[in-house]
């Protein structure tokens, strides 16, 4: 009988470099925040989100485009409105690798914790500065 390994599994959570690249450099910019934490408990269209914004509705667009190349949002057609809607699965993605690198970072300050609470072995003797005397 012959067995063949399984085939590797993908981690769902894993990303690219290039993906994650895209996702913080997306997360980078106060508005493409503010508008992924408004689309993740409710779409909006494109419109509704330009009237909170200092800026051309184009701009938002292009923010809007930006958060849905790195797959923060999506958007979908309905009648002439563009409606955007938050993705929960890349906020995962994105907060599952940023506690990969917590816990590297705590075990790190863990080590360094033990190292400085271990008990010297040996200690050199302190050689003090020699004092020069005036006549």
């Amino acid at each position: 009988m012959v067995t063949h390994p399984a085939p590797a599994v993908k981690d769902p959570f894993d990303l690219s470099d290039d993906e994650v690249n895209r996702i913080f450099r997306a997360l980078a910019d106060a508005t493409r925040r503010d508008i992924v934490r408004r689309v993740l408990t409710d779409e909006a269209t494109v419109s509704e989100l330009a009237v909170d914004y200092n800026m051309s509705f184009a701009a938002v667009q292009k923010h809007v485009t930006v958060l849905e190349t790195a797959g923060l949002v999506t958007k979908h057609a309905q009648g002439r409105e563009r409606y955007v809607r938050g993705n929960p699965e890349t906020i995962k993605k994105a907060q599952s690798l940023l506690d990969e690198f917590e816990q590297i970072w705590r075990s790190r300050i863990s080590r360094l914790d033990a190292f400085l609470a271990e008990e010297p072995a040996h200690q050199p003797p302190i050689n003090p500065s020699p004092t020069t005397t005036k006549d």
